[in-house]
Formats: C-alpha cells, structure tokens, sequence
C-alpha cells in the first residue's frame, strides 16, 4: 500500500456505506475506506459492525477503519477486516461523537498518547497489513497536540497519518487549519494526509502544495459532489446540469437497491440513506475555475454561504431545496422511477406539488453536518 500520491475518499459514519462509494468509484475514486466500526462489538461477531468491513469487488484499494481501546480487541477486529480483503487497517483517533467519547475511543485517545502508541504499537505487530492513526489537531483550541500525537505514531509503527484540521470541540465550526497541518507534515517521515474542506479541485491541488502533505482525503466535499475525484484527475470542474445530477443520484439509488434488495425491506432499508444523502447532495453549487479561484485561496469555499439566485429551473430549485420532507420525497420518486427521464417527470411533479418556500433553494453554507 503506497500511502503517497493518492487521492483518500475519507471513512464517513452512515455515509461512508458500500453504495456510496460504489458511487464514488464510477467518478474516478480509487482509495476507498469503510464507515468505521467499534472493535469491540466486531469481536462479538455484531452483523451490523461485521457489514462495515465490507468491500466491493471493485474496492481494489480499500482501508478499514476501528474504534478501539483495548489492543486485543483492535487486533481481532483488525484481523476480520483483513480476513474480508482490507489493504490496510486505520485507528480512529478523532471522532468527537458522544457514544465514542463516553467509551474512551476516538479523539479521547489525542488526550492520552502514551495509551495511543501502545495501541498502535500492538496493532503493527499483530496485524498484516499497514496500520495507520486518524487523528484531529487536538481536544480543543487551547489544547492542541496533534504533533506529539503523530509523533507517538509514527515511532509505535503506523504507516501513515491522516490529519483533520480541526479540534475535536471544533467539530466543522472553523475552517479547516492547513498550516497546522503542514506543520505536522514537514516534522513526521512517514506520509501525512490532510483533511478538511476540500470542495474543488483546485482547493485540492492549492491546498496540497500549500501544505507538502503527501496525499489529500476527501470527506464531506466528496459527500455533496461524488465526481469531485473526477474534477481532481481531470483538473477541471464538471458542472452538470439538474438533470445530469438527477442521473447520477438516480444511478446511487440503483445500487442501494442492488446492495439493499429490490423489496419492501429493501426498500425502507434504502429510506434511512437516501434522504440523509440527498441533505448533502442539495448544498451542491457550481464554483466555476476563473470566478472562484482567488477567493478559494482566502476562505474556503466548504465554508462560504452563496448568494441567492434568481431563474432556476423547476428542477434546479426542487434539487436545492434543503427540506427534510422534499428529501424523502425525492428519495422515494428515485427509488421507483425506471430510469432518469422517468425519475425527472416525477421530480417536475413533485417540484409543482411542493414549491420552494421563500429562500429555500436560495443561500445556504455548505459547512453544516
């Protein structure tokens, strides 16, 4: 596993799921990682955990993320994820959700690095693939840590360090820090991955050379436009039309099918994805190169709020409306039409039904969630 060069598509809890990424790789991803699973619930043989070890045969290059505490249970649970094809296994080092926190996982361990390099250290001797550490810039503003932490990981054995430019208390409040990350980079011999609102392809290529991190993982970027690995490769933007966008969500709810089975269970199964999908795929706006480049360089455009528009189309407005209850709907006209042309006549449909409220489709910051 060559850690440098690449382009991560990052472990997103509940988004991060096989169709996603299936998505993901028809529009020119390559390094896939799993939702990450608790260790200790894979060691009990939890089927919900076991399925997010899972790859696809197409997932030629896939990483499995672990929460853990105890080492034994980060050995097992490592070990099952290599058993169903892992080309390496990360340790979670920086999720700040509440379950994680009060089970001492996560970002709790950027409190306790002595604790995290035996962790590691035990990961890289009883596994046979590559161990890696996510980690965040710290517990919070005023305690930042993360170059000990990387430190500490790469003399445990870790491979590789993904960085997330935030504080575990800054969830997405702040734009991501890639001086701090470059910092980290130029101090650690191994390769160090950055992380943090990456939306374009040249936010990509600006904020890797800014930084001399020796790969980049897309996150909530690739969650609201899954062809941005595309734009990256071809360093140029794709903006499709409403209806180019209505096909490639239509072709995601095909593979949920697919994975999920085309029957009622199936069905309600895709209902608890789709829609929390579709809450990202509407924060979709084009950033055309010559317009938004320079203010790209300023503030990141994850985190910039747009302006309303005026002329959308019908279609145009329905894919931007921020609504949960138009999301369901969508996810529902998606999953029964036949193909795009006939998911488009239920969308205008739908879009005459349920017309925007007043500013819905219009500003919105891309940042949230």
């Amino acid at each position: 596993m060559d850690f440098r060069n690449r382009v991560f598509l990052a472990p997103l809890t509940k988004g991060g799921n096989l169709p996603f990424r299936r998505l993901c790789l028809k529009h020119g991803c390559v390094v896939t990682m799993g939702e990450m699973a608790y260790a200790y619930q894979v060691v009990k043989k939890s089927r919900s955990e076991l399925a997010l070890l899972r790859k696809h045969d197409d997932e030629t290059c896939f990483g499995a993320q672990i929460a853990a505490m105890r080492i034994d249970d980060a050995v097992k649970a490592g070990a099952e994820a290599v058993d169903r094809g892992a080309s390496w296994v990360d340790l979670n080092c920086g999720c700040p959700i509440h379950d994680i926190i009060k089970r001492r996982m996560g970002a709790t361990l950027l409190r306790k690095p002595r604790k995290l390099a035996r962790l590691v250290a035990g990961m890289v001797e009883g596994l046979s693939v590559p161990v890696t550490v996510k980690i965040r810039l710290g517990w919070s503003e005023d305690e930042q840590n993360a170059s000990e932490v990387a430190r500490v990981c790469e003399e445990a054995g870790a491979q590789a360090v993904f960085v997330h430019g935030r504080t575990k208390d800054q969830r997405y409040s702040r734009a991501a820090d890639w001086d701090a990350i470059g910092q980290i980079a130029s101090e650690r011999t191994i390769p160090v991955i950055g992380n943090g609102d990456l939306l374009t392809w040249y936010e990509v290529k600006d904020r890797w050379q800014q930084s001399g991190v020796a790969s980049v993982m897309l996150g909530r970027g690739a969650l609201i436009k899954p062809w941005i690995f595309r734009e990256i490769t071809e360093q140029k933007a794709w903006e499709p039309t409403a209806k180019e966008r209505l096909g490639v969500y239509h072709d995601f709810s095909v593979k949920l099918k697919e994975h999920f089975r085309d029957d009622e269970k199936g069905r309600e199964r895709t209902m608890r994805f789709l829609p929390w999908h579709l809450d990202f795929f509407c924060r979709y706006r084009p950033f055309s190169d010559e317009k938004w480049v320079a203010s790209a360089k300023e503030h990141p455009l994850m985190q910039t709020r747009m302006p309303s528009e005026e002329g959308l189309s019908l279609l145009e407005q329905l894919l931007r409306d921020p609504r949960k209850e138009v999301h369901a709907r969508i996810a529902e006209l998606l999953w029964d039409a036949a193909d795009v042309d006939e998911a488009e006549a239920s969308a205008l449909a739908l879009a005459a039904e349920m017309p925007p409220e007043a500013g819905a489709a219009g500003e919105i910051a891309t940042a949230h969630g």
